[in-house]
């Protein structure tokens, strides 16, 4: 009898994007499919799937030991986000298994699905970096009695999602920074830098708007510039490395002595580049806007603005200036309140009048005193109220004809 052969082991996942890219996030089922290609007949005792998450940083330092001594110090240092295994074919067992518990594939293709959940928590996004990276896979392996395994890898992107639309990575971002250049003893004019950006968030294929002005008052002709700056952080053992790398850049005119330069809104496009990476342990990726002068003979005149590239682009407006104008204009206010009316205006019932003319112990006044209270009540409502004083100016006379005055109600005098 004449063993068949295994033409094609793949894994395919069945979501991708428009770019054919399997790309979850936390929480996601991911779901695919081991394909299989035989001719002949095929005994398999097991087919397993691995599907790994996995955060690594590595490195090497030289050290220095002495006048003859010298050593390397390796840095390294792994996080675990996912591990899963699941078995297609068969069980796990060992070789010497019987060859009854054989499952026999026929020519042709075959076809097994698998399917698992992504952790529900933060998840660290994909990265590739110089020293470390960020990497899920799955891994299957096919066992057969007396052969060596046949494995694939496939791997998958995971984006943990970084939404621009909150209130901090809406924020505009603004500095303001001078030199003066000096030559020996000699002192020239300074030299001065403001920009400002609008927000904070953007995202890959997005152009930022640089307002930025420039005054040259020094000797010297000097050439404003920008450039996207992406800073990866490695860190294990208690160490840390840092590379820094420019993404996009950007030039304005030459500035000769004693001339300014502004920028109104000069756009620097952002290149795909990995989404920032803040919460994951090891590796850490950010992004600053450095706007700067270039001097010739002389250290720069620098200004960094920080940034974050999220993977949620800004939501129904073009920029934030339009959209405070056309949210305000879409918006249906309420009619304009009519104003309070005039104390000339005010109605008091008869009732209300009666209640006036009595005393404090609920007696009414007599016919004599009713003409002049009154008078009074009429001449009080088309009067404004009186000036607060703590001498009532019509006092009622208490027992034996003296005057009664009201109590102290502020304990703070």
């Amino acid at each position: 009898m004449v063993l068949g052969k295994v033409k094609t082991l793949a894994v395919y996942f069945d979501y991708l994007n428009d770019n054919n890219v399997p790309v979850y996030s936390g929480g996601d089922s991911v779901s695919g499919r081991v394909i299989i290609e035989v001719t002949g007949e095929v005994r398999v005792k097991t087919l397993n799937i691995t599907a790994r998450g996995v955060a690594k940083v590595r490195w090497t330092e030289s050290r220095n030991a002495g006048a003859n001594t010298a050593y390397t110090q390796n840095y390294t240092e792994e996080v675990e986000y996912l591990n899963h295994s699941d078995t297609l074919i068969g069980e796990e067992r060992d070789e010497d298994s019987p060859e009854e518990a054989l499952t026999v594939l026929n020519t042709g293709l075959h076809e097994f699905a698998f399917s698992f959940l992504l952790p529900q928590m933060p998840l660290a996004t994909s990265f590739e970096g110089k020293h470390g990276s960020v990497r899920y896979w799955v891994r299957a392996e096919l066992y057969r009695p007396w052969l060596l395994p046949v494995r694939v890898k496939k791997e998958f992107t995971v984006f943990e999602h970084i939404d621009i639309n909150t209130p901090r990575l809406l924020a505009p971002q603004a500095g303001t920074k001078d030199k003066t250049l000096c030559c020996w003893f000699c002192a020239s004019g300074p030299i001065s830098l403001s920009a400002k950006i609008e927000r904070k968030g953007y995202t890959p294929g997005e152009s930022i708007q640089i307002f930025a002005e420039v005054e040259n008052c020094s000797s010297r002709v000097v050439v404003p510039k920008a450039a996207l700056s992406q800073t990866q952080t490695y860190f294990a053992k208690g160490k840390a490395r840092q590379l820094q790398q420019q993404m996009a850049a950007l030039r304005g005119d030459t500035l000769p002595q004693g001339k300014s330069q502004s920028w109104d809104g000069k756009l620097l496009h952002i290149p795909p580049v990995s989404p920032s990476i803040l919460d994951c342990p090891l590796i850490r990726v950010e992004y600053t806007l450095v706007v700067y002068v270039d001097i010739p003979g002389g250290l720069n005149l620098s200004l960094s603005l920080p940034l974050v590239i999220g993977t949620i682009p800004l939501h129904a407006f073009p920029n934030r200036t339009s959209s405070i104008s056309s949210y305000c204009s879409s918006i249906s206010w309420p009619e304009r309140p009519e104003a309070p009316p005039s104390y000339s205006d005010l109605v008091v019932t008869e009732e209300q009048r009666w209640g006036c003319l009595e005393r404090c112990d609920g007696s009414v006044v007599n016919e004599e005193d009713q003409g002049t209270l009154r008078a009074y009540i009429t001449e009080f409502r088309y009067q404004p109220p009186p000036l607060y004083s703590e001498v009532d100016p019509n006092p009622e006379p208490g027992c034996g004809g003296q005057v009664v005055r009201r109590p102290d109600l502020c304990p703070s005098r």
